[in-house]
């Protein structure tokens, strides 16, 4: 049963892709190999470097993957694996990827500019101020909990035999990229030896695993890794350290799947779960719930943030943009597998998912997802502990990986709001990225009632995550219809992920009034009055639209 539903998932993936992407790149975007991207008619060695498809595939699909597809289904399937594994799957092909290939296209044809200027164009001034707004808080809330994630997961009671590997990942990126740029070498080359490398670490580690005791230090360790890399040319750090990452997921996915077809295992967790313990309802949480692996906004700044600005040829963002959010997908397919078939039997999997706030725990999520892809890995004959460490450095590095590229995203909304508020000194990326830096660490170190701000807050990251993407879908369908083109396959995405978010935020705004949680309260409402304000504007835009005719060219410029 379980491998013939992930065949039957494998081949709606070849379909969504060579059927349903061509459709789009065709009919909806006309995408023209001869244009010139911003990569090159703005290249700077810094942040606009025009980059080979799998050099930039590697760093896109890294950038936007980090914890979340494998922390999201890590909890949702408390209400069986059938409703995670559909919305992995269908949501990613139907929305994620629609999602993440418009954002992309939009912004190459707005000169590599965020997905708040490209509103700008569509809709007006105030959009693009909204959108600021709501990504700044998302962006620096979302990484201070990543960092301290992080810095918890090299804590000695949990992995601390991923910290090594990763340093010396990050140590092998900055001389890829000097040896290439500087040097002139052969990257294929040297990319394959740092790998040979990274694996022979891994396989090491737990020999000399770092121990150091402090949650503390470690964030401080990763806030000036973060600035460094936002203020580093693309070349020297973010495209070789993204490489690697990503070579190291397609071999820990490949084993994945691998051992799981070796082993075919049937599902430890019931097909649908309507009543879990303490759990929210399914709709519209599981939609919330997993958001990175089927459809985030996040994405959405990554493809117009680092990603537009590398694009060689337009024709490209095909492969980048519904192609990379697939390989997303699927990694939250092996998630969802992972956390239902990865146990040994069905009482197993009842008492880890006993209750809502039992699954919802960092050590319970981690063990889940990691637990369950080394028994998978090691079906193919890697020993148990090496399968484990290399599972582990997978999510601590894709940890990293984000961590590092939303900083400079987050740098990029900053100069935009100095651009805004006239205010030059913003434009300075050091400036910036320090900012950036400050409002991550707000996050991790700050505490509300004993609880780091990033964690205490997290409950909103969801919905805001999904507001985001259904508004970068509702600018991508205004785009389309202000161009007289078919507008259904981001109208309909649009409209599901408004009606689940807002529902979802409606929901949780009464609990937090119940609960007298006035911090919670009064920040989702911010949100919730900011995503209506956007549709508000929005449809003021199509009116202007409607009076006004028809716009011919596919540039926003």
């Amino acid at each position: 049963m379980a491998a013939l539903a992930v065949i039957a998932c494998f081949g709606m993936y070849a379909l969504g892709y060579i059927v349903y992407s061509r459709y789009l790149a065709a009919r909806l975007f006309s995408l023209r190999p001869e244009a010139v991207t911003p990569a090159h008619a703005l290249s700077d060695g810094i942040d606009y470097v025009p980059t080979s498809r799998p050099v930039l595939f590697g760093h896109h699909f890294a950038s936007i993957t980090g914890l979340s597809p494998m922390l999201g289904p890590a909890i949702a399937v408390i209400w069986g694996w059938l409703p995670a594994m559909l919305w992995v799957v269908l949501g990613a092909i139907l929305v994620g990827c629609v999602h993440d290939f418009g954002a992309l296209t939009l912004s190459v044809r707005a000169r590599g500019m965020s997905i708040g200027v490209v509103a700008e164009k569509i809709i007006g001034v105030r959009a693009k101020t909204l959108l600021h707004a709501l990504i700044f808080f998302g962006v620096a809330l979302a990484m201070g909990v990543f960092a301290y994630v992080v810095a918890v997961l090299f804590s000695p009671e949990m992995y601390p035999q991923s910290a090594v590997p990763s340093a010396v990942i990050l140590i092998l990126a900055l001389v890829i990229g000097w040896l290439v740029r500087r040097r002139g070498m052969h990257r294929g080359r040297l990319v394959a030896a740092a790998f040979v490398v990274v694996l022979f670490t891994v396989l090491l580690s737990d020999r000399f695993p770092l121990h150091w005791d402090s949650v503390s230090g470690w964030i401080w360790v990763l806030l000036v890794y973060a600035f460094l890399a936002s203020v580093l040319p693309v070349w020297s750090l973010l495209q070789p350290r993204d490489f690697l990452n990503a070579l190291l997921l397609y071999l820990g996915l490949g084993l994945t799947y691998l051992g799981f077809f070796v082993l075919r295992p049937e599902f430890a967790a019931p097909a649908v779960e309507l009543r879990p313990v303490g759990a929210p309802s399914m709709f519209p949480f599981v939609f919330i719930v997993i958001a990175c692996g089927a459809a985030s906004g996040f994405h959405a700044l990554v493809a117009s943030g680092t990603t537009s600005k590398q694009l060689n040829r337009e024709t490209d963002a095909r492969l980048i943009g519904y192609g990379g959010m697939l390989g997303e997908s699927l990694l939250g397919l092996a998630a969802v597998l992972a956390c239902t078939a990865g146990f040994t039997s069905r009482e197993a999997w009842a008492g880890h998912y006993a209750t809502w706030d039992a699954a919802q725990g960092l050590p319970s999520k981690m063990s889940a997802f990691i637990e369950g892809c080394t028994r998978f890995v090691s079906q193919p004959g890697v020993p148990e502990e090496e399968a484990r460490t290399l599972i582990a450095v997978v999510v601590v590095s894709f940890a990293l990986t984000t961590l590092d590229s939303a900083t400079r995203l987050l740098r990029y909304n900053i100069e935009e709001i100095g651009q805004t508020l006239r205010f030059g000194p913003l434009g300075n990326r050091y400036l910036s990225s320090a900012l950036a830096v400050g409002a991550i660490a707000f996050f991790a170190f700050y505490e509300i009632d004993g609880r780091s701000a990033g964690l205490a807050l997290w409950q909103l990251f969801g919905s805001t995550n999904q507001l985001l993407a259904g508004l970068a879908l509702l600018v991508v369908a205004l785009y389309l219809i202000q161009r007289r083109r078919p507008s259904l396959p981001y109208l309909l995405p649009m409209l599901f992920m408004m009606i689940t978010t807002l529902t979802a935020m409606s929901l949780k705004l009464a609990d937090y009034a119940r609960e007298k949680q006035i911090t919670l309260l009064v920040l989702g409402a911010i949100i919730s009055l900011i995503a209506l304000w956007l549709v508000v504007e929005a449809v003021l835009a199509l009116n202007r639209y409607r009076r006004e005719g028809p716009v011919q060219s596919m540039d926003l410029d």
